[in-house]
């Protein structure tokens, strides 16, 4: 009998090119469906206003498995925004979860015993970039969900990485040691 899955987390930042609002940064758990994961998602499929939640899937009556629920980290305001979300994001968290299946990071026999819940980042000023490059939102997506998401299911960073360059690594965005916003 395979060993249960019970709660695996992890996380991936794939960047945008130079001009464009495709950064993808999916944090995800993984878990029995029946384990806290499983609640919790179970527990997603009451909407909160501006949080849209909806199944991860390749195209309509293809629903992925491990089932995946999706939300945004962001507040949805208007259709565009609905529309990535639905849409080419929706699309590239689906094609990696099932890529994860198909490359042995997610075991197959496990499919239907496990769930994953993936937050998802969209720059709010994509939806209104009239250069958007949906192929690039795909791409990174779908990048960072199988990074994320192999992530998890090895446990890292593993602590052991952690402590020793947690004098080396900084945030992106904030240098703690000089107070530096980026």
């Amino acid at each position: 009998m395979p060993r249960k899955i019970i709660f695996k987390s992890g996380e991936a930042t794939v960047f945008a090119s130079e001009g464009q609002y495709t950064d993808a940064m999916p944090e995800v758990l993984i878990g029995d469906v029946g384990g806290p994961v499983g609640y919790a998602f179970a527990n997603m499929m009451a909407q909160s206003k501006g949080h849209t939640c909806m199944f991860a899937v390749r195209a309509c009556n293809h629903q992925v498995r491990p089932a995946t629920m999706m939300a945004t980290k962001v507040t949805i305001r208007d259709e565009a925004y609905v529309n990535l979300f639905g849409g080419v994001v929706q699309s590239a968290i689906a094609d990696a979860v099932v890529d994860c299946v198909a490359d042995g990071v997610l075991p197959r026999n496990q499919a239907n015993n496990i769930c994953i819940l993936c937050l998802i980042w969209i720059d709010p000023r994509a939806p209104r970039d009239p250069k958007l490059d949906k192929d690039e939102l795909y791409r990174n997506n779908y990048e960072a969900m199988k990074l994320a998401v192999r992530r998890a299911m090895k446990d890292e960073p593993t602590i052991q990485q952690l402590l020793k360059t947690r004098h080396k690594v900084r945030h992106d965005m904030f240098d703690a040691a000089s107070g530096t916003w980026y």
